[in-house]
């Protein structure tokens, strides 16, 4: 369901107040990556289902002992713009997730939203405005990470701690960095596959992967974990990479030109699964779409799980694939930014793990954004 969108506006989540201080006690376009991470799966060994996804982020706790002392926690959320529905759903459940923090850890937060409508002058206006207003913290999306530099240096300078989230900052250093681990999103659905194919008794698999911009992180980590489970497992042999610039034509024509000169391929990686109707499209003009059970069906893994994706996995084209994980990343900015605004340490860079997610189990998977909310 869409939620209703709002420029500004002040959202208060309560929690008992006691006594003493802080202490510790659509189409979305493929979001930024993490360098790559060792794989920590031995070499020819596939891990049970979903083993690689059970840390959620990296030297963060929701359930230590942190104490917020009462302490009402003022967050300035800035958004460069709030459009897509993956945007809707992140401040959602930033409210949600900080009220049920707030209760377990003795704190609330009050935020405070401003939204810059795809113009990074206006989103330096507006963090200005909230470092004016004296806010604890700063959180920013910023889809220009060349931009967002000036206005944590003037947070930075003011006293007031910044955190960015999805988009990094290509110059200065934020006090925090919330993000997914796109190389261990790749890996986890690489191994899943490797795990169907070798259930289904599968020993001739050849594979084409469809990829995003070959100057993306995001696309090169991916790549990367394909291919590292390749080696591992020798599940199958890949015998095409077709660059898409992340457009979904280009998904489509890119693979029905390699289907037609590589006929025996029969398992896609699609490094997102923004564009699955292309893919789909492309498979149904060659007689090549069945759903999975069919000795027709083509294996298919799409990372994101984003809206197409999700209905790819419904439908029963798409056999596996890692959420890009909204509900996780909200998570993790919610604990960062209580215990920044209470003056505590917490790691600068922080990635959680998507969620593996396959026909049986998408649609029991809870704050699944590309269920919930639509374009």
């Amino acid at each position: 369901m869409k939620k209703k969108l709002v420029s500004i506006f002040m959202c208060t989540v309560m929690a008992a107040l006691l006594i003493g201080g802080c202490g510790s006690g659509g189409q979305e376009s493929p979001a930024e990556t993490p360098a790559e991470t060792e794989a920590p799966a031995a070499e020819g060994e596939i891990p049970e289902a979903g083993e690689e996804t059970a840390k959620e982020v990296s030297e963060l706790n929701p359930e230590d002992d942190f104490d917020g002392g009462g302490k009402v926690i003022r967050v300035g959320l800035s958004w460069e713009e709030l459009q897509s529905s993956i945007n809707q759903a992140w401040q959602d459940y930033f409210m949600k997730y900080s009220e049920e923090y707030g209760k377990a850890h003795n704190c609330s937060f009050e935020w405070i939203v401003t939204v810059a409508d795809g113009d990074p002058a206006k989103e330096m206006s507006n963090i200005q405005d909230l470092i004016n207003q004296e806010v604890d913290c700063i959180v920013a999306w910023a889809n220009n990470g060349n931009t967002i530099g000036e206005s944590i240096k003037a947070a930075q300078e003011a006293g007031i701690p910044f955190v960015t989230f999805d988009h990094e900052s290509t110059n200065v250093k934020p006090d925090a960095h919330v993000g997914e681990d796109s190389y261990m999103q790749a890996y986890t659905t690489a191994m899943e596959m490797a795990r169907i194919l070798e259930k289904d008794g599968v020993t001739d698999a050849k594979a084409v992967v469809m990829q995003g911009t070959l100057t993306d992180s995001n696309a090169v980590a991916r790549g990367e974990a394909w291919k590292k489970v390749e080696e591992e497992t020798g599940a199958w042999e890949t015998v095409e990479w077709i660059p898409t610039d992340w457009e979904a034509e280009k998904f489509k024509s890119g693979l029905a030109n390699v289907l037609a000169a590589h006929p025996e391929i029969n398992l896609i990686y699609l490094e997102s699964d923004f564009a699955f109707n292309s893919v789909a499209a492309a498979l149904e003009e060659t007689d090549r779409l069945y759903p999975i059970g069919d000795e027709r069906h083509i294996y298919i893994a799409g990372d994101d799980v984003q809206p197409q994706g999700y209905q790819g996995q419904l439908d029963g084209y798409i056999d596996c694939g890692t959420t890009y994980d909204a509900w996780n990343q909200a998570v993790a900015v919610v604990e960062v930014v209580a215990k920044l605004s209470c003056g505590l340490e917490v790691p600068e860079v922080n990635y959680i793990q998507g969620r593996l997610a396959t026909p049986d189990t998408v649609e029991s998977l809870e704050n699944l954004w590309s269920r919930d909310y639509n374009d």
